[in-house]
């Protein structure tokens, strides 16, 4: 049994053998079976994008800046720091995942005169 199982570790059976058959089906039984019953963590994103394009405007450090249309992101009047910071964390979602921390945020005009947010997010 330990030669068998040396064997198995090492892939040293020849193709078109029981054993390596075996290996193969057992390959191919995780690579299909698996993802039912584990979760990597991949999420699809429940938007289908946003309506205006979200541009990475350049590498800020340790993440990066984002730029986003004023108008994309949903922000209740009077609300506080946190749902802001939360807020913004869901419009650039689409482009940098769901594992991203914004650290700040400035407003800005754009060339038409429509606010945009830039946002210092990092992972």
């Amino acid at each position: 049994m330990k030669r068998i199982l040396k064997n198995y570790f090492f892939w040293t059976y020849p193709r078109g053998n029981f054993h390596y058959d075996v290996m193969v089906t057992l390959i191919l039984l995780f690579i299909f079976v698996a993802p039912q019953f584990w979760d990597f963590g991949d999420k699809p994103s429940l938007t289908a994008g946003p309506p205006h394009p979200i541009q990475v405007i350049g590498d800020g450090g340790r993440g990066v800046i984002v730029s986003v249309q004023a108008v994309d992101v949903h922000i209740p009047p009077g609300a506080t720091y946190p749902q802001i910071k939360t807020a913004l964390r869901r419009a650039i979602e689409p482009v940098t995942g769901d594992a991203v921390f914004v650290e700040r945020w400035d407003t800005a005009t754009d060339a038409q005169g429509n606010l945009i947010w830039h946002i210092w997010a990092h992972r």
